[in-house]
């Protein structure tokens, strides 16, 4: 991969992405975090490349617009914990915590996102290890480990031999939402599959599923829009 620009007011970075397979040349702008990717088939050069972006600047202007800005965390920052909006603040002591509607970071302000991504972190396997454990009891199946991760394509997943692995990201989502991506993975230990089987797994561990589900939908991009490496 490499890296182009488009000038204007302001520039644009474009990744280049060379592609043996592709027939044509393609633009993607990734909804999650808003990098724009341009995809060459075998041979188009660079120039051509550039000349095929100006002819779509007006397009990808406009939906770069339209794209919700990405929210580097810091002193004064706000975003959600467990669906509720919280004001990032200086704090005194060694750990963070909620007061109110502020979110207490000690440290300096170069250093709140990363402080406070651990903090999440921690927070998101409390409240995951919590939710697995009862809808396994529920399930009466056990599950092999439980790891978070940061992933862009996934909220969740559970592996063949019983591993669960989870976004800690569900941790900035209503608490109903981590729920039941809890118990949809857990559902899996029984149907690994979407079969109606399995759908009657989830909603007997859950209940009905389709409003968490269809908020993942439409809302679940905007979790990926909070970086805590500034």
């Amino acid at each position: 991969m490499g890296q182009i620009r488009l000038p204007g007011n302001p520039d644009i970075d474009v990744i280049l992405r060379r592609s043996a397979r592709a027939r044509r040349l393609s633009l993607r702008l990734s909804q999650l975090d808003g990098r724009v990717t341009l995809t060459l088939p075998r041979g188009v050069t660079e120039a051509a490349g550039l000349a095929f972006l100006r002819d779509r600047e007006d397009w990808l202007r406009g939906h770069i617009d339209r794209h919700e800005g990405m929210v580097d965390v810091t002193h004064d920052s706000v975003l959600p914990i467990e669906g509720v909006e919280r004001r990032v603040q200086p704090g005194a002591g060694r750990s963070v915590r909620v007061e109110g509607g502020a979110l207490l970071v000690p440290g300096a302000a170069a250093d709140a996102g990363a402080r406070l991504r651990g903090w999440l972190r921690a927070r998101a396997r409390d409240r995951l290890a919590e939710a697995s454990d009862r809808h396994a009891a529920a399930l009466g199946r056990g599950y092999a480990r439980l790891t978070l991760r940061d992933t862009r394509s996934r909220w969740g997943s559970c592996t063949a031999d019983g591993g669960l692995m989870y976004s800690w990201r569900l941790i900035l989502a209503p608490p109903e939402v981590l729920d039941y991506v809890a118990a949809h993975e857990v559902a899996h230990l029984a149907q690994m599959n979407h079969s109606p089987a399995f759908w009657a797994v989830v909603e007997r561990l859950y209940g009905d599923w389709r409003a968490p589900r269809r908020w993942l939908h439409d809302n679940g991009a905007t979790l990926h829009r909070y970086r805590f490496d500034t």
